[in-house]
């Protein structure tokens, strides 16, 4: 049976994950952990009264007095993430160097792994639980509630969060396989209606050539009628021993030409001749 997450429960998570910071350490000596300085115990003190009133900023600053005092105080260490995390905001880019919550995740992330207190480690794994779940990293989160509770059994928040860390991871994965599934049909109907619009393309430039040739053909058809009908007229106007126009002035001017040529023959001959008689009578005897 799949598991449904509804905006009350989602937002009941939202409030789980994101506020229930584990809270700041006392400035208490435990036999696990080194014994505190008086400056390291005083300033771990102070931050604390400053925590629980909601001074934040001022509570981190008596938190770095004490680490001033103790560097390898684990409790001054816990006190200060728990204050940066107040301060930054759990929803950020991991890479935003200038939210206070990626010092913290620091700070948790050495506590986790090397804190000699089993107590402190698993709290650390808790608050690391939470600053993924704000980033919607559900599948790390899941994995730090798990550490947190190995370390804290009885820590019933981290059961509570690892049960919302992965009913939120569940749908995660579900709403990520249904986008994949909507990819893959649209990307096999993009495909599908490309080659139905090539096979249209195809089809398209196929009757336009097609046509084209058809009209072409209709073209060559016209003008052979046309040709054969002149073919036709001028042998008929043959057959009926008929002459064109265009014959016609073509004859007639022949003939005015071979007139013109006789007549200027004619003239160059009776000057001819004229020229001779008067030579002959202006001869003297």
């Amino acid at each position: 049976m799949k598991l449904k997450i509804t905006n009350k429960i989602a937002l009941s998570i939202t409030l789980a994950a994101i506020m229930a910071l584990a809270m700041p350490l006392p400035a208490m000596a435990q036999d696990k952990a080194p014994k505190m300085n008086k400056k390291e115990r005083v300033a771990l003190r102070n931050g604390n009264k400053l925590y629980e009133k909601k001074r934040y900023a001022e509570a981190e600053v008596e938190y770095r007095k004490a680490l001033q005092a103790n560097p390898a105080s684990e409790k001054a260490q816990f006190n200060l993430a728990t204050a940066l995390m107040r301060q930054g905001s759990a929803t950020a880019k991991e890479d935003d160097e200038k939210n206070p919550m990626k010092q913290a995740e620091g700070l948790l992330t050495n506590l986790a792994k090397s804190a000699q207190d089993k107590q402190l480690r698993g709290k650390a794994c808790y608050d690391l639980g939470n600053i993924a779940y704000g980033r919607q990293d559900y599948g790390k989160a899941v994995e730090f509630y798990k550490h947190a509770l190995r370390c804290n059994p009885n820590d019933d928040q981290a059961r509570d969060n690892l049960r919302l860390a992965q009913l939120k991871k569940q749908q995660q994965d579900q709403n990520k396989d249904n986008k994949d599934q909507n990819k893959d049909q649209n990307k096999d109907q993009n495909q599908d209606n490309k080659d139905q619009n090539k096979d249209q393309n195809k089809d398209q430039d196929k009757n336009k050539d097609q046509n084209k040739q058809d009209q072409n053909k209709d073209q060559n058809k016209d003008q052979q009628n046309q040709d054969q009908q002149k073919q036709d007229q001028q042998k008929q106007q043959q057959q009926q021993g008929g002459m064109s126009q265009q014959n016609a002035e073509q004859v007639l001017k022949a003939m005015q030409d071979r007139e013109r040529a006789t007549q200027q023959r004619i003239n160059a001959q009776q000057a001819q001749q004229q020229r001779y008689e008067r030579q002959r009578t202006n001869k003297k005897w």
